[in-house]
């Protein structure tokens, strides 16, 4: 802000004083050249008058050395009784019969009298007037010039009649004046213009610093450092602008410490009421599943109360063992036991264990390793519930249609995505996926018994490996799920080795329940149905995962570029 100003002043500074000196230097300029021209004008019409005085008092000299000796007397009186610079031309005009010869101070400058001045001159009963540009060297063509003005006016000579008699004045003097003033005017307009920079900067700077300052405390907030603060001095504006910066840091320093302890407090509690409902859930677990073993000597309501308390205890353990991870994470408990594994064994094992609610749901999975095997230093265990969350969430939303699971690798990362071809998500959809509790629908139910923390647990793996998990989806057309982990430790992704968006979007048409074994194709001259080629709709899809992040993808980028 303070450049912009003083360029800003620089500008219009150097506009306004450039102005005004063309303006001064314009008045100046004709001042001059009227002041001297009216001097000239008073000269010459002084020496007209005397030059032809001289004239009518010769009028008894008739012979042609007299009349010559008269031109040179009168030429000569001039001389003396004008200007010492001005140089005097007497000339018969063109086609006179007069044998006398033309008197001149300078003859090399003679040739400024030009032809239309003569012919003006000889028209004419006055004066007639005339600027030219004076060489300093007549001899020289590349000579500086002066500028000058040439007076020329008809006189009678005795006995030869009609002469021109020119006078050649020089405006040297009052061109070096005018320099001189410019000059000065310039001198004058640079040490203004410098003035009013050097004003303008210290005043600029008196406002702009304390902003400066408050920049650089807002940003050492931001970083955390909250005991920061803005120095007061004086009562100015500034000053209460410092004073409500400060109270509004004070308030933010108690609000976030306030919310830091609830968030503590908070996280305490979930960890504490997990620990402490565990050693009642395992006298209810003994109970419940003294109950299920004895179901069949129920009666039928009871049977099925024994088994729907089955369910819900598998269940509420889950979700007791997820808040316990949860406020891990929280906590910035978590630990990563990294070892060099294959990620086809661990995808392959998250599979296996999806396979029987697959096949209860009647889908289709495939999976598509690489032919290398994809080694990397990753957590077996949370890589494996990573992938069995995505395959189970999969399957859920799939609606009896195939899903894909597809591992890939290059240089620096390995990818796996889970690709589905039913409900999909919407924009609003994709930005909550991965938040605790989330529903996309609350009316549907869960037939899965899900706690409501799997994608959040899994994005917080993937974090934990340094990698990403990203999801993409349209309603109708299904989702992907996309998890990049770096092969070692430490890289920075700036890439995946898998597009999140599918190339190829199909539709899946009449699938019937799998019956194959997990990860094989069957041939669909066999019976079972193929996917047919879905077009290409125009809308943008949506990808989200990356640290909470919302995004557009690009359909046709298999590797882009990350930030």
């Amino acid at each position: 802000m303070q450049l912009r100003v003083v360029g800003t002043a620089l500008v219009v500074g150097a506009v306004t004083v450039a102005a005004l000196g063309a303006y001064l230097s314009s008045t100046m300029r004709d001042g001059l050249f009227e002041q001297r021209l009216e001097q000239i004008n008073v000269e010459s019409a002084n020496s007209f008058q005397q030059a032809q005085s001289l004239f009518t008092a010769s009028l008894s000299k008739t012979k042609d050395s007299e009349l010559q000796t008269l031109l040179l007397d009168v030429h000569n009186t001039l001389r003396t009784s004008g200007s010492p610079d001005r140089k005097i031309f007497l000339m018969r005009p063109e086609g006179a019969t007069s044998r006398l010869n033309d008197v001149s101070t300078d003859n090399q400058l003679t040739s400024l009298v030009s032809d239309e001045l003569r012919d003006a001159v000889l028209e004419s009963d006055g004066r007639e007037l005339q600027s030219v540009a004076i060489p300093r060297d007549p001899s020289d063509p590349s000579s500086p010039v002066d500028p000058g003005v040439l007076v020329g006016s008809k006189v009678q000579v005795p006995t030869v009649g009609t002469y021109e008699l020119y006078f050649l004045y020089s405006l040297a003097p009052e061109q070096e004046t005018l320099s001189f003033l410019q000059g000065t005017l310039a001198l004058g307009a640079a040490f203004m213009v410098g003035i009013l920079v050097l004003i303008t900067w210290v005043v600029t700077r008196q406002a702009v610093q304390p902003v400066r300052n408050a920049a650089s405390v807002a940003e050492r907030l931001a970083d955390g450092h909250l005991n920061e603060r803005l120095p007061v001095k004086g009562h100015d504006e500034l000053a209460t602008l410092a004073r409500s910066f400060n109270e509004m840091a004070e308030s933010l320093q108690l609000q976030i410490g306030r919310m830091e302890e609830l968030s503590l407090l908070q996280r305490r509690f979930v960890s504490d009421v997990s620990h402490e409902l565990r050693t009642p859930l395992t006298t209810i677990r003994m109970a419940g599943e003294v109950l299920h073993a004895s179901r069949d000597e129920f009666d039928p309501a009871s049977k099925r109360s024994a088994e729907l308390l089955q369910t819900q205890l598998d269940r509420f353990e889950d979700l007791l063992a997820d808040l316990l991870e949860i406020s891990r994470f929280d906590a910035g408990a978590a630990q990563l036991d990294a070892e060099r594994r294959d990620v086809r064994d661990v995808v392959n094992a998250a599979v296996d264990l999806a396979a029987p609610l697959a096949e209860r749901k009647g889908v289709w999975m495939s999976v598509h390793f690489p032919d290398e095997p994809a080694t990397a230093d990753v957590d077996p265990r949370r890589v494996e519930r990573i992938v069995r969350n995505l395959v189970v969430n999969a399957i859920e939303h799939a609606e009896e249609r195939p899903v894909e699971i597809t591992v890939a690798q290059d240089r620096h990362a390995v990818a796996i995505v889970v690709r589905d071809h039913g409900v999909g998500m919407t924009e609003d959809e994709a930005m909550h996926v991965f938040d605790r509790f989330w529903r996309a629908d609350p009316a549907r139910a869960r037939t899965t018994g899900g706690t409501g923390l799997g994608l959040a647990i899994s994005l917080e793996d993937a974090h934990l490996h340094g990698g990403w998990l990203e999801v993409w989806g349209r309603p109708g057309r299904g989702a992907a799920f996309r998890l990049t982990l770096p092969l070692r430790a430490g890289i920075h992704l700036a890439s995946s080795p898998l597009p999140l968006v599918p190339e190829e979007p199909t539709r899946i048409r009449g699938l019937g329940p799998a019956t194959g074994p997990v990860g094989q194709v069957e041939d669909p001259a066999e019976g079972t149905t193929s996917p047919s080629a879905l077009p290409v709709l125009p809308d943008e899809p949506l990808v989200a995962g990356r640290q909470g992040a919302l995004r557009a993808a690009s359909e046709h980028t298999a590797d882009e570029e990350r930030p």
